[in-house]
């Protein structure tokens, strides 16, 4: 459950900043498929991954994990 709400995070982020999946994935170092399961809440983030895309899309840890809102 938590990959999922993760993942939506990760695409309401982006769709905000107006970036495509690709543009996404180039920034954190993966390809668009991979990035897009990130987003669909299949696979799951390193440490570094998830760090990096806080910083691409300049939440906290703790917005992406619903912890706080930005």
């Amino acid at each position: 459950m938590l990959k999922q709400e993760v993942g939506k995070k990760f695409k309401t982020c982006r769709e905000e900043l107006k970036m495509s999946q690709r543009d996404v994935a180039m920034l954190l170092g993966v390809a668009q498929p991979v990035y897009q399961r990130f987003e669909k809440g299949i696979y799951e983030c390193n440490y570094e991954q998830l760090l990096k895309l806080s910083e691409i899309f300049d939440v906290s840890l703790d917005f992406l994990f619903g912890k706080k809102e930005y």
